[in-house]
């Protein structure tokens, strides 16, 4: 059930497994995204997930995997106005760990680790310091992740964050990215089933229906068709 439209903001209102779950789109970047977490959380929402894409920073991690975000290095802006810099962006633990469970239950090809989040989508003359996050053990790159776990931590709510690898973001520059494969596309259908999945189990589990909202570029839309 459509819920409201406005803007990048598109919110539906659905069941999967017998639960009761909002999904709704946010744009792109954290600081038109946080608008959506704070707003979900004041509508009721007590488990935000994030769904989207994001750029490998790691071999081992191809284009079609799915990561679990565990927490993301704060390279985004909007948080650095919330929170002093030294807050970490932690997912929380349950989410995380229900999330994981889906994709492995699913036997999906995924990993675990931490995310970069950064603003910039294009790069300009300055370094994004790709390679540096990399050896420091950063998995992937994405632009929404830390400001999910920040507003998450603050408001006392949990967050948690599945992406869809669209290719490496260390070889973006050179024209080999391409986010619109088929590839890409079916990965996403799967992280979304995989959130909806958490999600149920996450509110079974607490016995709190209706308490979760997934939350994504694009997500809206599908997941209702998935659920």
């Amino acid at each position: 059930m459509r819920l409201a439209a406005n803007r990048e903001y598109h919110s539906y209102r659905g069941t999967h497994r017998g639960v009761s779950i909002g999904v709704t789109s946010a744009g792109v970047g954290a600081a038109g995204a946080v608008i959506a977490y704070e707003e979900a959380i004041r509508a009721g929402a007590r488990t935000l997930i994030r769904v989207g894409t994001a750029g490998s920073l790691s071999d081992g991690v191809v284009a079609g995997d799915l990561v679990v975000v565990l927490a993301a290095a704060r390279g985004e802006g909007v948080s650095r106005q919330l929170v002093p810099i030294e807050m970490p962006a932690i997912a929380d633990p349950d989410v995380s760990a229900a999330l994981w469970a889906a994709a492995r239950e699913g036997g999906e090809r995924a990993h675990r680790g931490i995310g970069l989040t950064v603003d910039a989508f294009y790069r300009g003359v300055l370094d994004l310091g790709f390679e540096t996050y990399a050896a420091a053990g950063a998995v992937c790159v994405e632009m929404e992740c830390s400001a999910l776990f920040i507003v998450g931590t603050m408001r006392r709510v949990r967050t948690g964050a599945v992406v869809a690898i669209d290719g490496d973001a260390r070889s973006a520059s050179s024209g080999d990215h391409d986010p619109h494969r088929d590839l890409v596309r079916n990965a996403i259908d799967r992280e979304i089933r995989i959130a909806l999945d958490a999600a149920a189990s996450l509110s079974m589990a607490s016995g709190l229906g209706g308490e979760s909202a997934i939350i994504g570029r694009a997500s809206a839309r599908r997941a209702c068709k998935g659920g």
